[in-house]
């Protein structure tokens, strides 16, 4: 037989799913079992040494997993499910891949072809269930098509704007047998700016007095981002972040100045009105960047420089003065050999908008035992500089983003759709991605009851993640909102709790209880010491319902614009502190 022409032995199509989950350079895959794809199972066990199963315990925390994966390194993160409720579990981990903008495969188990529109058991229609959560969606009823799908896959995941594909697969394909070969990643250039992007850019640039730089997106290189830390300090530019994309700039730079998202400093926000050019660089510049559609006029009063790698996101809400398609990493290479504006205008600006951010970031003197302002800022300083943050959604997110200084070399992974009960999940899975490197997972006691059992995929496979337990026994967000609104009028909003730290101690783990400021610091180090998978309850006040305001001061906000003549007393509005279960020396 001529050379490209060699014999190709036949392979179940479960064996062949596998195969081209290696082709395509998958190094971890991670699930919840089911019987609708045990011949993949099977696939799997043949090439175990290349490719490690993750085992998780609810599929909305394998995809939450695979998705940290996938923010990391850029590359697609791929989980599996089985069928109906599991793929349903599954949904919430796509739309957060969805709206992150992160690269991401997921197969579904289906039901046998012949059982379609019987309603047979566990049976959905997935391209109708992911159609508005996937950049696309397929099933794959033949086996001599999988490699072809399964390529196009990866290809829809990390093309243009990254993100989420659905894979069904149907029961008895993979029995069948099929005799076609395996197919690699493509080798495809990025987009690259187009020829008169940056001078136009510059010369933009050169006439602005009161520009800031918003950064964001995904699939952002070391290189990537070294080359655009390099071009904006060269120009002296102001850099805010996106939502929850702190790890994208140093936060100790002299030119941060914060993050504009949810819980933004009102002074940075009203610094972005006044600004005469926007830069935003990899970021749709959606709802929480701005300020739910207010920080700018659509119709372009404020000129933008819109840099994305998807044409169709450019101009989709606020029309830019110019818009560049672009990979964010080719960007930021060209972006660096452009140079710099000789005699920038504004200096003084970029220090000015940098005095806001180390103002806000200076904690304010709160009632009680614990200034988790303080304590965070203390925290910080002896984490390491490489250092891995997951953060749940919630009021307690945006202490860390307020008052921390993410460095250079770490990562800060967070929903920016704002799904609760991803921490957890994430900090597993980014430990089982950079097992070397420290993980420090925030989240909430509302959101750690969500996924919090995934610890147990912790221990099963040998990492260990540090959880920070934020307990105010209480939906925070929500109760804020609550006391705006319906003020007194608590409602639906409260928790009861159990002891966090002998949660994680029933499983073998590590367990720290903190109550005062002094005692964060000593209660991480000893969690990161002990090797094992930890859990650091911080017990918070509740009064402190966010890092701005107490439910006093929202319930004398509330009485005030409803025109009341006094607010009401704040030693009436306490709520109970966190449930004591005795002293736990440490």
């Amino acid at each position: 037989m001529t050379e490209g022409r060699r014999a190709i032995a036949g392979r179940t199509g479960g064996k062949l799913l596998a195969d081209a989950l290696v082709a395509q350079g998958v190094t971890h895959a991670f699930c919840v079992p089911g019987e609708s794809y045990l011949d993949l199972l099977d696939g799997l066990y043949a090439v175990r040494n290349r490719l490690q199963l993750v085992t998780c315990r609810f599929e909305a925390g394998a995809v939450h997993m695979a998705e940290a994966y996938g923010k990391l390194t850029g590359k697609p993160g791929v989980a599996i499910v089985t069928r109906g409720p599991g793929a349903c579990h599954a949904a919430i981990g796509v739309h957060v891949a969805f709206q992150d903008s992160t690269p991401l495969v997921l197969l579904v188990g289906q039901i046998p072809v012949e059982e379609t529109d019987r309603e047979s058991f566990q049976e959905v229609d997935y391209r109708k269930m992911f159609g508005p959560l996937a950049k696309w969606v397929t099933q794959i009823d033949d086996e001599k098509r999988i490699p072809e799908l399964m390529a196009h896959a990866f290809d829809v995941a990390t093309s243009g704007r990254p993100g989420p594909v659905v894979v069904a697969i149907s029961e008895e394909m993979q029995k069948r047998m099929a005799s076609v070969p395996d197919i690699g990643p493509a080798d495809v250039l990025p987009p690259n700016p187009a020829p008169d992007a940056l001078p136009r850019l510059m010369k933009m640039l050169s006439a602005a007095e009161r520009p800031l730089v918003v950064l964001g997106g995904s699939r952002w290189s070391d290189q990537g981002k070294a080359d655009i830390r390099d071009w904006l300090l060269a120009n002296d530019l102001p850099v805010s972040v996106a939502f929850r994309r702190m790890g994208l700039f140093d936060g100790t730079s002299p030119n941060y100045v914060g993050d504009l998202g949810v819980g933004a400093d009102a002074g940075l926000v009203a610094k972005a009105k006044e600004s005469d050019l926007i830069l935003a660089i990899g970021t749709r510049v959606g709802e929480p960047v701005s300020q739910g559609y207010t920080l700018f006029d659509m119709a372009g009063a404020t000129p933008i420089v819109h840099v994305y790698p998807d044409q169709a996101e450019i101009g989709r809400v606020y029309r830019p003065a110019l818009g560049i398609v672009s990979e964010v990493n080719a960007f930021a290479a060209a972006a660096k050999a452009a140079g710099a504006v000789k005699k920038p205008a504004w200096s003084a600006w970029t220090r000015e908008l940098r005095a806001l951010r180390v103002a806000q970031a200076t904690p304010p003197d709160y009632e009680g035992p614990l200034n988790l302002a303080v304590a965070l800022q203390a925290l910080e300083k002896e984490l390491p500089k490489d250092t891995i943050f997951t953060t749940d959604a919630g009021n307690f997110a945006t202490w860390p983003n307020r008052f921390m200084h993410f460095g250079e070399k770490q990562d800060f992974l967070g929903p920016t759709n704002g799904a609760m009960g991803y921490a957890v999940p994430a900090a597993i899975g980014a430990k089982i991605t950079y097992p070397d490197r420290a993980v420090i997972g925030f989240v909430g006691d509302g959101g750690f009851l969500m996924t919090g059992q995934e610890i147990a995929t912790a221990f099963h496979h040998a990492v260990n993640p540090v959880i920070l337990v934020f307990n105010n026994q209480m939906y925070g967000t929500i109760r804020m909102y609550q006391e705006r609104t319906y003020p007194a009028r608590v409602s639906g909003t409260a928790l009861t709790n159990p002891d966090f730290a002998k949660f994680i101690e029933a499983f073998g783990g590590h367990g720290e209880i903190v109550e005062t400021t002094e005692q964060l610091v000593p209660a991480v180090k000893r969690a990161l010491a002990s090797g094992k998978p930890a859990v650091v309850e911080v017990r918070t006040n509740p009064e402190q319902v966010t890092n701005r305001a107490t439910i006093a001061d929202l319930r004398a906000q509330a009485a005030k614009a409803a025109g009341a003549a006094a607010p009401v007393p704040a030693q009436a509005v306490r709520t109970p502190a966190p449930r004591r279960t005795g002293p736990r020396p440490r």
